[in-house]
């Protein structure tokens, strides 16, 4: 097949969907592609659930079942064992956002390491994945980022963070499954960037089993890319990163203004593709010191990537590179990759209705954002309704 077409094979993409579920994805896109529905879409189911309204069944039986796996791990197994029939792997992501209680950190720790338990039985989930501020206080991150002394109750309360991160980490190496850390926003970031460090100092001594993030939507993580690869080297560690685009570019824009520094976002959504990809090739070329997980619903990026991987003699299964997209979005990316042998994992979020609400509207909010994305989903999809008409 030529590769240049390998996204337009609607067949492979849609195979796991029936009739129905064909059409309900086509209703759900063709919703979010009105950007006024969603924003009022987004208001009303945030009251209802507020007004305890009777409204979760309708939002399971619709968007939470597109988008997430299940209400719990137990839950998702269904999902995760038929992608698996088709080669896709999952990663499940606990996806409850914005706790600031000690108890919920513990519990989210608890959740992550009863998934790395999982995990460990089943073949189609080599990856588990968390948020720092899953573990931890944002206020924390920001206030160690900037430098400022912590009082006692407070480098209490970070060493109590390190002992998660390091309780998972360290699990995760027993069972040779991979952890991926999630990005945040960049005036956290700096110190989640040096405890992800810290843990792949300690648990990278043979291959990766940490990962961070780079969001190369923000100009300065090419120079940071090529200075962890030098302490790597120096250090005698692996290096393991996820590659995403970013997701908080308003938010980081209006807070650069705000306080009169220097957006770290790149200016326009080309240097963003660029910057994407030229980390994306740095580390395809040091393979042997940084594994790769290419999170991407950009399918340019993922051309740049096979046609690489081809002329650098790069095994389509080998273990340091993946490809990654989210559930229920881009699957004529994840199938026909997966059929043509790589290794694809889907991230497959999963929660409490109400409490993965947060999730599911940024995805709502984003897709309407990023031009073509859905209008591309709606076309595959219709262009399958029609082939199966015929």
């Amino acid at each position: 097949m030529d590769t240049n077409t390998l996204f337009d094979n609607t067949e492979v993409a849609f195979a796991l969907k029936n009739d129905s579920q064909l059409e309900r994805a086509y209703f759900l896109f063709k919703m979010i592609s009105h950007e006024p529905l969603v924003r009022i879409g987004t208001a009303a189911t945030n009251f209802a659930l507020k007004a305890k309204l009777p409204v979760e069944g309708l939002i399971r039986s619709t968007v939470f079942d597109h988008f997430c796996g299940g209400v719990n791990e137990e839950d998702c197994l269904p999902v995760i064992d038929k992608m698996y029939t088709k080669g896709v792997s999952s990663v499940l992501d606990y996806s409850v956002e914005g706790k600031e209680e000690e108890s919920t950190f513990d519990e989210a720790r608890d959740k992550i390491i009863k998934i790395i338990k999982f995990a460990d039985e089943k073949e189609a989930m080599p990856i588990v994945v968390f948020k720092p501020t899953g573990f931890g206080r944002f206020y924390l991150y920001q206030k160690k980022g900037e430098g400022q002394i912590f009082t006692q109750e407070e480098h209490e309360e970070w060493n109590r963070i390190v002992d998660r991160f390091d309780m998972v980490c360290q699990l995760a190496k027993e069972k040779d499954v991979e952890v991926l850390i999630d990005g945040e926003e960049s005036w956290m970031q700096d110190a989640a960037d040096e405890l992800c460090e810290d843990m792949m100092r300690k648990y990278n001594t043979e291959k990766p089993i940490v990962y961070n993030t780079l969001q190369t939507y923000r100009w300065d993580r090419l120079e940071y890319l090529k200075a962890i690869h030098e302490r790597a080297k120096n250090g005698n560690f692996k290096v393991g990163f996820k590659i995403v685009r970013g997701a908080y570019m308003e938010k980081e824009r209006n807070r650069a203004e705000e306080k009169g520094y220097k957006s770290p976002i790149c200016e326009t959504k080309e240097i963003t593709d660029e910057n994407f990809n030229t980390c994306m090739r740095y580390i395809l070329n040091n393979l042997d010191d940084i594994s790769l997980f290419i999170g991407t619903h950009n399918e340019e990026s993922c051309y740049i990537a096979m046609d690489l991987m081809r002329d650098l003699g790069i095994d389509k299964k080998d273990n340091n590179v993946w490809f990654g997209q989210l559930y229920g979005m881009s699957d004529h990316i994840s199938f026909n990759l997966a059929e043509q042998g790589y290794n694809v994992a889907k991230y497959v979020p999963f929660g409490p209705v109400k409490d993965v609400m947060p999730y599911l509207i940024r995805r709502a909010e984003e897709n309407t954002s990023v031009a073509g994305q859905t209008s591309r989903e709606l076309n595959l999809l219709k262009q399958e309704k029609k082939r199966r008409r015929l």
